[in-house]
């Protein structure tokens, strides 16, 4: 019997993105499902009744939802090209890095594309602080993974994808390559590789969407 594997996605979701990526790397072939956000289906409504978000991911019938826990999911189901290192240790430190992108990470950079004023600022300063982690934590290393893109490179990896949108939106440089040599350097390796390059948003189609996201939290605060 052959696996049957569905995503049900959005093609501007970085989060679905981090799914789409390790699918790809680890050769699964899969069906993705766009989903309308703002009429959501109700198979996204079946398969994901806690949040009613995507992405889920829809192997043989059985649903699994939120992004780090289907990398996971992939990982374990699909033992080629692991994603996860194999020692305890390193294994800890990849899943932190993991949920450093989405606790820290991520709002921080989205504080800066939304916010006005000295809350910009703070935001800013924000995610400079977070930038020096990540590039402690890049010296000697090509990836975050290593030699090979990896876990925490994936739950990472919309930095790369999505920096360079808002810095067109705003105007304003976020990942400069003075301060941030390492993090810089990953960012233009990780979007080289051919798996992911291919996978990658239209940027145009992006950056309309992107710019009228922000112009309506902009107009509503």
């Amino acid at each position: 019997m052959a696996e049957e594997v569905k995503l049900l996605m959005t093609w501007s979701s970085p989060f679905a993105l981090r799914v789409v990526w390790a699918l790809k790397l680890k050769g699964v072939q899969f069906d993705s499902i766009e989903e309308d956000l703002s009429n959501k289906s109700p198979l996204l409504l079946q398969y994901n009744p806690v949040h009613k978000k995507i992405p889920v991911l829809v192997h043989n019938g059985k649903p699994i939802s939120e992004s780090l826990v289907i990398l996971e999911y992939v990982d374990e189901t699909w033992r080629q090209y692991p994603l996860l290192p194999d020692g305890p240790y390193d294994r800890a430190r990849a899943r932190f890095w993991a949920k450093f992108s989405d606790d820290k990470v991520s709002p921080s950079m989205w504080g800066v594309f939304i916010k006005q004023g000295k809350e910009r600022e703070e935001a800013f300063d924000q995610v400079f602080e977070n930038l020096k982690f990540l590039e402690e934590e890049l010296k000697g290393k090509k990836f975050f993974g290593g030699e090979k893109i990896g876990f925490a490179d994936l739950a990472l990896g919309w930095i790369a994808e999505r920096v360079c949108v808002l810095e067109e939106i705003i105007g304003v440089k976020i990942v400069e390559e003075e301060k941030f040599p390492l993090v810089s350097a990953w960012m233009q390796e990780f979007v080289k590789v051919p798996i992911i390059k291919e996978s990658l948003p239209p940027h145009e189609k992006l950056v309309t969407k992107i710019r009228g996201i922000r112009e309506k939290f902009i107009g509503a605060a």
